[in-house]
């Protein structure tokens, strides 16, 4: 193991946009943002966008957060890879 931190080549703090998709149902939504916000405090709406598929089963969800650290997003990212509702995590 190395002293050195590890290398990353984003600076932060920094906006950073998070893409889920998962399935159009009645708790996606609240799902992927509570999972989000649990990491990063209150989402202001105008940071989030949300599209249906072209035959309306799944929804995709982009936050844009202000991220802290890379071990912040490494943090959301196994978060949102551990719940099932979330199909992908980007």
């Amino acid at each position: 193991m190395s002293d050195k931190p590890e290398e990353t080549l984003l600076e932060f703090p920094c906006r950073f946009p998070i893409k889920m998709m998962g399935r159009d149902g009645d708790t996606f939504r609240q799902v992927a943002l509570e999972l989000v916000e649990s990491h990063t405090g209150n989402i202001p709406e105008d940071s989030i966008s949300v599209t249906r598929s072209r035959k309306g089963n799944f929804l995709s969800i982009t936050v844009t957060i202000d991220a802290e650290s890379q071990q912040q997003l490494d943090n959301i990212y196994q978060a949102l890879c551990d719940h099932e509702e979330i199909l992908v995590a980007l």
